[in-house]
């Protein structure tokens, strides 16, 4: 009887540990498996972050661009200025010599 005894808690601490062993590989999977989706994640933040970099740069480009264009806007307007005075003053002189 003690050796059937042994036997069955020689069996039952088999089957625990066994247990534990699919336990600790199926843990083990999952980690892995986890690990993998970290790294394929990390990547693609860091892809997101160059875009964004790159947008950011962008942007900076093209504001100066718009200052660019609104400064020589700004030119443009003095010169439309000072033709319409120089225009003025012709008429002027024209209607003066009419007269």
């Amino acid at each position: 009887m003690i050796s059937a005894g042994v036997e069955v808690k020689i069996n039952r601490l088999e089957s625990i540990v066994e247990q534990i062993g699919e336990a600790v590989l199926s843990t083990t999977e999952t980690i892995e498996r986890l690990a993998e989706r970290l790294d394929t994640l990390s990547i693609q933040v860091e892809a997101q972050g160059q875009q964004v970099q790159q947008q950011a740069y962008q942007i900076v480009a093209l504001c100066d661009t718009v200052q660019t264009i609104a400064e020589s806007q700004h030119d443009s307007l003095q010169k439309l200025n000072q033709l319409t005075q120089t225009l003025d003053r012709f008429m002027s002189v024209i209607q003066a010599l009419d007269d």
